[in-house]
């Protein structure tokens, strides 16, 4: 991949905090159109790793550049809303922004949502209330979307469901995503590129060679990587949320 085709390069990244290693020798790349996921363990770093690239968080020492006018619709790991607050779907999506009625339709009918605008965020469903978050991210027709646990809160079903839509969202927008995710055995199936990260990166490649690798291994056992072999081979159709075999039009490489 050349460095025109890059949105995001960082090399030798240092984040500390209070005294504490967070990131050591970070080196990452996210390329235009791709799918990039980070795991590792609760503490490894990620969160921080995509907020320290965003330019959210400081670092400490190394080198972050990015594509100059780089658009970033972003979906935080935790929205925590007062339960007393009077808020529509309509009023969050557009509190950063002033777009129209329609242009909000027609980006709730994108994630597949119907339209809700004038419900009360607070009787959705986590999958619904997930789908407005991502609605929110692409909104500005982001040039890279960036989903910090997107799944949270949401079945293994809706999980699945979650991720082919994020990779139907990047395919219509032609943008990258970067997404932190725990669900190992779905999450393969949507990616391109995988970092695993433990305050430094263990390892990183195509999924069917970071489920080998020695250090995955090491982090998530062997189970783990017999599950991700179901995901991650080439094929021509999905796997439903029970296994069974269903038509697909995207092809995992």
């Amino acid at each position: 991949m050349n460095d025109k085709a890059n949105l995001i390069t960082a090399s030798d990244l240092k984040v500390s905090r209070g005294g504490q290693v967070i990131l050591d020798g970070i080196d990452i790349t996210v390329g235009s159109g791709e799918i990039v996921t980070l795991i590792g363990p609760n503490g490894a770093g990620k969160s921080t790793l995509v907020r320290s690239l965003l330019g959210l968080e400081p670092i400490d020492s190394g080198k972050i550049d990015r594509k100059a006018g780089l658009v970033v619709g972003y979906q935080a790991q935790r929205l925590v809303i007062d339960s007393t607050l009077p808020l529509t779907v309509r009023r969050f999506l557009t509190l950063t922004g002033n777009q129209t009625d329609d242009e909000l339709v027609r980006t709730l009918e994108l994630v597949q949502l119907e339209p809700t605008l004038d419900k009360s965020i607070h009787v959705l469903s986590g999958g619904e209330m997930q789908r407005v978050q991502l609605a929110r991210a692409i909104l500005r027709s982001p040039d890279l979307l960036v989903l910090d646990e997107p799944t949270q809160n949401v079945d293994i079903s809706g999980a699945i469901e979650l991720y082919r839509l994020i990779q139907e969202t990047r395919d219509r927008l032609n943008c990258a995503v970067i997404m932190v995710s725990h669900d190992l055995n779905v999450v393969m199936s949507a990616t391109n590129r995988v970092y695993c990260l433990n305050n430094h990166i263990c390892c990183s490649g195509r999924p069917a060679e970071v489920s080998k690798h020695p250090e995955f291994l090491r982090l998530f056992g062997q189970s783990a990587a017999d599950m991700l072999a179901v995901y991650t081979h080439d094929h021509d159709h999905d796997h439903g949320p029970t296994g069974e075999v269903r038509p697909s039009h995207n092809h995992t490489h």
